[in-house]
């Protein structure tokens, strides 16, 4: 049985579950993200349309729901759902780290892929998917079957986007971006140098739209945070992590591990 527990860290309170970091989250200060990936993730959402305005989202994981709370504080208006399996989860983290009233989240008792099944077309102006287990994102998320169902629930100016771990030669990576091209063609993608090298395995932030996504939006950002990072276009997405085979749902069972 996986252990759950909070814990004061970091000027905030840390998520962890079996001794490994899930969320951290700053009550007094929803926009603080300490985390660096999840501080990239806050910066795509700020160049998504006009700034301030609402959005619906959909986060496929939720833990401490720290990108949730950075949301609801930047966008005021948005609706949310959060789709966490892990009822003990989330039913700690309402009790030691509560949501503001009225903020507009709701969290659903589902794994990502039923939930995702459940929702209707063009739910979505953005979709978050942020799940792990053991430190990987479950498979069955990342297959071309998945991914379809991310494409369908978006609305047509609407974009996705995946944190993705992995290690050269991303075979997981490569994958993904081969399933996403077959359904929603326009790509970005953001990480740090280290890892584009493959000198170091590390997250990598995929974002993904049936219509063209703000790279330059997103990439004006990138160098302005304590830890600038690299954001690729569609073309250096394809010669930095193409050439992969969008997995199937029979292939999950040989997933890179």
């Amino acid at each position: 049985m996986a252990e759950r527990e909070v814990r004061l860290m970091d000027d905030g309170h840390v998520v962890l579950v079996d001794g490994r970091p899930q969320s951290h989250v700053d009550l007094g200060d929803p926009t603080r993200l300490a985390f660096d990936y999840v501080r990239r993730m806050g910066d795509v959402i700020d160049a998504l349309g006009e700034p301030g305005a609402p959005l619906r989202v959909i986060h496929v994981g939720g833990a401490g729901m720290t990108l949730p709370r950075y949301v609801a504080a930047t966008r005021a208006g948005s609706r949310q759902t959060v789709l966490e399996p892990d009822e003990e989860l989330t039913a700690l983290v309402r009790r030691d780290l509560p949501l503001p009233p009225r903020s507009g989240i709701k969290v659903r008792p589902v794994d990502g892929r039923a939930g995702l099944g459940d929702l209707p077309d063009g739910r979505a102006d953005l979709l978050v998917l942020d799940a792990y287990d053991d430190g990987l994102v479950p498979p069955e998320l990342l297959t071309a079957p998945a991914l379809a169902e991310v494409a369908r629930v978006l609305a047509p100016t609407g974009v996705a986007l995946l944190n993705v771990v992995d290690r050269a030669p991303f075979p997981v990576i490569r994958a993904t971006v081969a399933g996403l091209r077959t359904v929603l063609p326009h790509l970005a993608a953001g990480l740090e140098p280290a890892t584009r090298r493959a000198r170091r395995p590390g997250n990598v932030l995929l974002l993904a739209g049936a219509a063209p996504v703000p790279v330059e939006a997103w990439r004006a950002r990138s160098s302005t945070g304590l830890s600038p990072y690299q954001v690729l276009d569609g073309g250096e997405v394809s010669s930095s992590f193409g050439g992969g085979t969008p997995a199937q749902d029979a292939d999950t069972a040989c997933w890179p591990g």
